[in-house]
């Protein structure tokens, strides 16, 4: 073959290369791109996986584990970086068993024992591994850093610990069991290994697939660098949220909640479509939810009275179980008229049996947090009427869900 000849056959291969960099580098562009919105809330839970988990059920909380990890692209992509270059199923197993453990560990020993760390934070440091792992796959210590790569089986376990506690911080956002925590914890924990054992199987199929192709090590240098590009920009937003939630005095945000926005809108309880005015309320109460505790706030109402409120923190979330429970009543029935997560809530209440009416709080963070109340109509507050007590006592069973309170 003369020289003319494997000439053009070298340009041949390179144009094709070229071609094929250029239609990977777009391919993972634009999955990077459409991927990078869901990254900034890799955690986060919708009102419907709060309220499921909320009313329990451990087959609940094993399929909102699966579709949590389903749905943490952050978690999926480290795994991807894992496999990227694994060959042998012995490998695959190996270091995706000790990413499982490190995960594990940290999300029962963290959730069991209500440790929290600020989730902007820890996404901040996952988008960091996603990064470390593509860079640790193209070599990049020997050729960037001309330094030998550290141990990857220990970095691999360690970045698994602190994976598992960004699944534990946001896991510790709803209202676990307090009778059936663990098993409540192994549940869901059980649902993000089934999450992740399918994805690691499409995975697979697709890079073993993907090997038998002469572009194949053209796309994993693209992919490993888009991954590098797409935890480092994951790392940026989280710490943008990091600095918001740390010192949000420095961006201007107003503590009074907007009157136009769709999350404050009132709730109307009890069919009544009527909005509580917010001026001129009849008491303004400040009440301490302890850290990691809860507590509970009752007004007495005779039947068909309406309770007007509008309640908020100072900007904790907290789950809340808005109910009445009747005069005189000692099975422990209540009525739950709203439960939910979040940081404020107004609306009225219309009431259909005389007895006490309010509000339970359980705050799972580290530190008090204070609610706001303002409410107006016909009651009577059980903390400024002591004599409403001692003249009918209500008596109550142990089944009662809630320890309820007369004095803050």
């Amino acid at each position: 073959m003369t020289k003319h000849k494997l000439d053009l056959i070298g340009t041949e291969n390179r144009n094709k290369m070229l071609s094929t960099f250029k239609f990977c580098s777009l391919i993972v562009g634009i999955f990077v791109l459409a991927l990078l919105p869901q990254f900034s809330h890799a955690h986060g839970m919708s009102e419907a996986d709060k309220l499921a988990i909320i009313e329990g059920g451990n087959l609940r909380y094993m399929w909102l584990g699966a579709t949590h990890m389903l749905s943490g692209y952050d978690h999926l992509a480290f795994v991807f970086g894992i496999i990227f270059f694994l060959s042998t199923l012995r490998d695959i197993a190996k270091y995706v068993t000790a990413f499982t453990i490190g995960h594990s560990v940290t999300l029962i020993y963290a959730t069991f024992n209500a440790i929290q760390l600020n989730y902007f934070a820890i996404d901040a440091v996952i988008g960091l591994s996603v990064s470390y792992i593509a860079f640790a796959n193209i070599d990049g210590f020997r050729k960037y850093l001309s330094i030998n790569p550290p141990n990857m089986m220990l970095m691999i376990i360690g970045l698994g610990l602190i994976h598992g506690f960004g699944l534990s911080t946001r896991l510790q956002e709803l209202p676990l069991s307090e009778d059936s925590l663990l098993l409540n914890i192994i549940s869901f924990n059980v649902g993000i290994e089934l999450g992740q054992v399918s994805a690691l199987a499409l995975m697979l199929l697709l890079i073993t697939a993907w090997r038998k192709s002469h572009a194949f090590q053209t796309f994993s240098l693209v992919a490993n660098y888009g991954l590098i590009l797409a935890g480092g920009l994951l790392f940026l937003m989280q710490m943008h949220g990091y600095a918001h939630t740390s010192n949000p005095e420095e961006f201007n945000v107003s503590a009074e909640p907007s009157q136009n926005t769709e999350n404050n809108k009132r709730v109307a309880i009890e069919g009544n479509p009527e909005a509580p005015q917010q001026s001129q309320w009849k008491d303004l109460i400040n009440i301490t939810i302890p850290a990691r505790g809860s507590k509970e706030y009752k007004f007495h109402l005779t039947k068909g009275a309406t309770l007007e409120y509008s309640w908020q923190t100072n900007g904790a979330t907290l789950f809340f179980d808005f109910h009445g429970e009747p005069k005189g009543d000692t099975t422990g029935y209540f009525k739950s008229f709203k439960k939910s997560t979040e940081s404020h809530s107004s609306g009225s209440l219309t009431t259909s049996f005389e007895g006490t009416h309010g509000w339970y709080w359980k705050n799972k963070m580290p530190s008090p947090v204070i609610i706001t109340l303002k409410a107006k109509g016909k009651y009577q507050r059980l903390d400024l009427k002591k004599a409403l007590d001692q003249a009918e006592p209500v008596q109550k069973s142990n089944s009662t869900t809630h320890d309820t309170i007369d004095s803050l």
